[in-house]
């Protein structure tokens, strides 16, 4: 028997080449510490996906239909923002920072939809400048600006 738990604990603390092991080096368990974290944030950014689709779902159909473009053409244009919900609306963050989001005109009773930004949005021109706007409906030139002020919001 003593023979036994010398040969399991043999296999155990040395590798195939006879050498003893010492375990992950450093690098590999840095390695792996950066993966669970991109698991962890896949994960979350899925569970805020969801959410926010749920909230658009149950959006009315003018308010939805321009709520799932806006959010098409933010993947797009900034695939590392995470979608979320905030305050109950599409939302899209950077290191948990809500950077810009979707305003349905229902949500306030309002004539418009708003599209705004945040102040994690880099979108500083001088000593003043836009941080939301209007949509009423959206058009090609619309979602073109729309993806261009992404884009710029968080470069």
């Amino acid at each position: 028997m003593n023979a036994k738990k010398a040969t399991r604990k043999s296999a155990k603390s040395t590798t195939a080449s006879g050498k003893k092991s010492k375990g992950f080096t450093a690098e590999e368990k840095a390695a792996m510490k950066e993966r669970a974290k991109e698991l962890k944030a896949e994960a979350r950014r899925a569970d805020g996906e969801k959410a926010l689709l749920e909230q658009v779902a149950a959006m009315p159909k003018s308010d939805r239909a321009m709520a799932k473009r806006v959010h098409a053409i933010i993947k797009g244009s900034a695939p590392d923002l995470s979608p979320k919900t905030w305050y109950g609306m599409p939302a899209y963050a950077k290191d948990d920072k809500i950077v810009c989001f979707f305003q349905s005109a229902d949500k306030f009773k309002s004539r418009y939809a708003t599209l705004g930004f945040n102040d994690e949005a880099k979108l500083d021109k001088g000593s003043m400048w836009l941080t939301s706007f209007a949509l009423k409906k959206l058009t090609a030139a619309d979602e073109k600006k729309i993806a261009a002020l992404v884009k710029k919001a968080v470069s």
